[in-house]
């Protein structure tokens, strides 16, 4: 069975956010899997928001139950009082999920679903910057804030940008497997794929917004190494300064101490490998702990369940 996937192109996309998911099932039909891709827009000639033109039909194609619309995100740049889709397509997409198939959106291409009235009642997500504007603008959805991707009778709503690969896959999976969708993360050399309750943002991004170039420097060397005991003395001669006004400095521009953020970073990564079946101890060991304890007490601490 080929899946047909139809993009809808939105005026000043973005490029990652078409082109990622794209290209997860143009890989994934590479090696088999039966997808077909179109991309369909108001206009036949659509420029995105990094000044690419990119084409698209501006006939719809014949969709059936088992076929996938997908909005990716546009640049929020555009006048905001400018409708982000017509009627006429916002006809067609509440029709497409009507006659029983799946519509899934990227970043802002959440608000194209929003104005088409398929969040009205469902849970939904989108980027972390554009959360609080979509819930005042479609009161009857329901936001979940901070996670990858969220499914709700057949909507599947993403986050920003590079979600959209996650959400691609996490499809890829339902229609044919984990391993196929592995397959095709291993083949687009995709690090890992991530599920959708991870957060949108990473320890590393959350405690990066300073302009302390010590503790940037200190953290490099952290985020590369936190499976290895690294000393406070040593990160401090790294650093050239004394352990005191290293902890002060780290301390004072990211909210924590050089060690409480190499615990967190470890904790991240156990989540992740618990996430996808790896026991709590193998997961301990993985980001150097010693044993599983600690891990337990950063778990629970973090109210998260006793056993992976």
């Amino acid at each position: 069975m080929t899946v047909h996937v139809a993009f809808l192109l939105v005026a000043n996309l973005h490029l990652l956010d078409l082109a990622g998911p794209a290209q997860v099932f143009s890989t994934a039909n590479d090696l088999g899997y039966g997808y077909r891709l179109s991309y369909v827009a108001e206009t036949e000639t659509i420029l995105t928001a990094q000044g690419i033109p990119v084409r698209a039909q501006v006939r719809w194609p014949d969709l059936g139950p088992k076929d996938l619309v997908v909005v990716p995100g546009w640049s929020r740049s555009r006048p905001r009082q400018v409708p982000a889709i017509g009627p006429e397509t916002a006809r067609r997409l509440r029709c497409h999920h009507a006659d029983g198939g799946s519509v899934a959106s990227v970043c802002s291409g959440a608000d194209a679903l929003g104005a088409a009235g398929l969040l009205d009642g469902r849970r939904f997500t989108t980027h972390h910057d554009l959360a609080g504007e979509l819930t005042v603008r479609y009161p009857r959805a329901k936001i979940v804030r901070d996670v990858l991707y969220v499914t709700d009778d057949r909507v599947i709503t993403s986050a920003g940008i590079a979600s959209g690969i996650d959400l691609a896959l996490h499809l890829v999976a339902g229609d044919h497997g984990p391993a196929a969708a592995a397959r095709v993360a291993r083949e687009m050399v995709v690090y890992a794929r991530r599920n959708g309750h991870e957060p949108q943002e990473s320890v590393m991004l959350r405690h990066r917004d300073h302009l302390s170039d010590l503790s940037h420097r200190v953290q490099d060397v952290i985020d590369e190494r936190y499976a290895d005991r690294l000393p406070l003395g040593d990160l401090a001669r790294r650093a050239g300064v004394s352990e005191r006004t290293l902890t002060r400095a780290f301390t004072a521009a990211t909210g924590l101490t050089p060690l409480r953020y190499q615990q967190l970073l470890r904790l991240e990564r156990a989540e992740h490998l618990i996430g996808h079946g790896t026991t709590v101890e193998a997961a301990a060991r993985a980001v150097g702990f010693d044993d599983a304890r600690m891990l337990r007490r950063l778990r629970s601490r973090a109210g998260k369940p006793a056993e992976g």
